[in-house]
């Protein structure tokens, strides 16, 4: 659905992201979500540097995030789950007020590409992102529709530093700027 050009010319530069599932009914074994992001950031040559589950409690959700934002080994962090809208759904109020600034694209760009493949059942999605100091952490449904969407879709571009005319990894060095 979008163009994606690659400067070839680059060498690709891989990045190590952290993965968290969200979730009161999963496990790390039986989550499909987390599973495939994992799956897919080392397909592209990227490290997946812990995956983590926590249960739909918003201390732990921060406690967890906040713990790989200061840990100068995680570049990005990606959270799966809790994005709905039933009552333990809460990935999003545990993570936006954290929000240094807010990525407000990206749920635009999640919803468009995602509607091409649920519909207007993307509209149940609460997907959000935003950087937290200078990590970009990206929230997620706990589906692996949704999360094969953003990271086909998004991040597999934006993650990649031969992405033209400009991606996420460019700006990495800049986002402590005053």
């Amino acid at each position: 659905m979008f163009k994606s050009v690659l400067d070839e010319n680059k060498p690709f530069i891989p990045l190590n992201i952290a993965v968290l599932v969200v979730s009161d009914t999963r496990t790390l074994e039986t989550d499909k979500g987390g599973k495939l992001l994992k799956s897919l950031i080392e397909a592209d040559g990227h490290r997946c540097a812990e995956r983590a589950l926590v249960r739909d409690d918003v201390a732990a959700i921060r406690a967890k995030v906040t713990g790989w934002v200061n840990d100068p080994a995680v570049d990005a962090v990606i959270t799966t789950g809790g994005t709905g809208f039933t009552g333990r759904d809460l990935t999003p109020e545990a993570l936006e007020p954290l929000f240094d600034k807010r990525m407000d694209g990206f749920s635009v760009l999640f919803h468009l590409y995602s509607a091409n493949t649920v519909g207007t059942s993307s509209l149940q999605s609460r997907a959000t992102a935003g950087l937290i100091g200078t990590t970009f952490v990206f929230v997620l449904p706990g589906s692996s529709g949704g999360c094969r969407d953003a990271w086909e879709g998004i991040l597999r571009a934006q993650f990649d530093n031969r992405h033209k005319p400009c991606n996420f990894i460019e700006l990495m060095p800049r986002l402590a700027e005053k």
